[in-house]
């Protein structure tokens, strides 16, 4: 094991002969006695052989709860990784990497971004990308930031958005002169059109909205953007990139700033995290995007190469005055995210969105047949929808459990949100529902 310890026994000898010590404790002797004491007292196991290890970790990892089958969304998405994304994604070269300020030794990454940023953008439709951000509320708060100016200090943020990302925006926002106000949902789930156009005046720098919102409604963004344009405000639509497939392309309803959050395009589930924020936005508020952006240019010899480009808008060329803090930003996560949408290609990505839609409205369909269940709303959905039952969802998912089932998210006002991705099959949502017909 001396392999993966900061130095042997033979070595520290050695160190302490060369300091002119007896021992560690010699070494430390200015240490006060009675906290050298409490440190000797410390009650710790021997260490263990890397064989000893293995097995200790792998009994650990085997207490968490592996599903079969997951029906629970919420804003991270169980869909199917192809195997091409770990084989490309685990390689050394893009694990070790770090910000590629050296061009000249960094034109692999640098490539992968620029390769992920137009995907991005053609998802979109939008004119510019970054690099990524830390995780999909991360992207959000950054466009409040990039819709700020100085006599529009107020931004409405949609009640459809994700609760982490309106606590994400709220905390960011707090201390620094900006009023946040929520849109309320009308009965339909979707974001008030009314309300909206009470609340915008000229002090309102943006609007943010989800699409589809965290209950799953597909939002009438237009209408919406168009009473923010006509204020004078900027739009932001937060984005599933995966229903960004098949719905009306960021830039085709009136959207500056798209932003959302990456993890269905090739990353795991994996207790909650890491995640992956893209950002794309119009060609005029390109100054104001944060984070690194990847360019293509020539070299001396005329051949085409990467480089990082407007590097004035960031902290280490003007650490004052520059649009973020983001420094190095899960460039890993962004590199899964171009193998992903390259290897689905549009007509694959077009299936998984097609597949999670004709699924999820399956299941809506046998739900709303049960004994007291009903589906909360009548609007167009994605691939999440809500239901309420006569039953609570903690007994609900309780039963579930005991069948291998993760099943929808709880709400505080007793409804659940289940949500379908291309992963179940039609026999898995009619087991589901023959199990829930059984619970009553």
């Amino acid at each position: 094991m001396c392999a993966y310890l900061p130095s042997t026994e033979a070595e520290r000898r050695a160190m302490l002969e060369a300091l002119g010590k007896e021992s560690a404790l010699d070494f430390f002797s200015s240490v006060p006695a009675e906290q050298l004491a409490a440190a000797e007292r410390v009650d710790l196991p021997e260490g263990m052989s890397e064989l000893e290890l293995s097995r200790k970790l792998n009994g650990l990892a085997a207490k968490n709860r592996q599903f079969a089958k997951i029906y629970r969304g919420y804003g991270a998405y169980n869909h199917y990784i192809p195997a091409m994304v770990d084989e490309i994604a685990t390689r050394q070269a893009f694990v070790t990497t770090y910000t590629p300020y050296q061009a000249e030794l960094s034109q692999g990454v640098l490539q992968t971004i620029f390769e992920y940023q137009t995907m991005i953008c053609q998802l979109t439709g939008l004119d510019v990308s970054n690099a990524s951000v830390y995780d999909g509320a991360t992207a959000a708060a950054e466009a409040v930031n990039m819709c700020l100016e100085r006599r529009r200090r107020h931004v409405l943020l949609s009640e459809g958005l994700h609760p982490q990302t309106i606590e994400t925006v709220k905390s960011r926002f707090q201390y620094l002169n900006v009023e946040v106000t929520l849109i309320p949902l009308a009965e339909s789930g979707e974001t008030s059109v009314e309300a909206l156009a009470e609340l915008l005046d000229e002090t309102v720098c943006g609007v943010l909205v989800a699409q589809p919102n965290v209950l799953g409604i597909i939002e009438p963004a237009a209408e919406l953007f168009a009473l923010a344009k006509k204020a004078g405000a900027k739009s932001v639509l937060s984005i599933n990139p995966i229903a960004a497939a098949i719905l009306p392309a960021a830039a085709e309803v009136g959207v500056d700033i798209a932003v959302g959050e990456g993890q269905p395009l090739g990353m795991p589930l994996s207790f909650g995290g890491p995640g992956l924020g893209f950002m794309a936005a119009r060609q005029d508020m390109m100054r104001r995007l944060p984070g690194r952006i990847v360019g293509q240019t020539t070299d001396a010899e005329g051949r085409r190469a990467f480089v990082l480009t407007l590097q004035a808008r960031e902290q280490h060329i003007r650490r004052e005055r520059a649009m973020s803090n983001i420094c190095s930003n899960q460039a890993l996560c962004a590199l899964r995210a171009g193998v992903y949408l390259t290897v689905m290609g549009p007509q694959g990505l077009r299936e998984v969105a097609e597949l999670s839609l004709s699924k999820a409205h399956y299941l809506a369909a046998r739900l709303a047949e049960l004994p007291g269940w009903s589906l909360r709303f009548d609007g167009e959905f994605f691939h999440e929808f809500v239901t309420d039952a006569p039953i609570s969802g903690e007994k609900i998912n309780a039963v579930l459990r005991e069948h291998d089932i993760l099943g929808g998210y709880p709400l505080a006002d007793g409804g659940m949100v289940w949500c379908c991705t291309e992963t179940v099959t039609r026999e898995d949502m009619d087991e589901l529902v023959n199990i829930l017909r059984e619970v009553g």
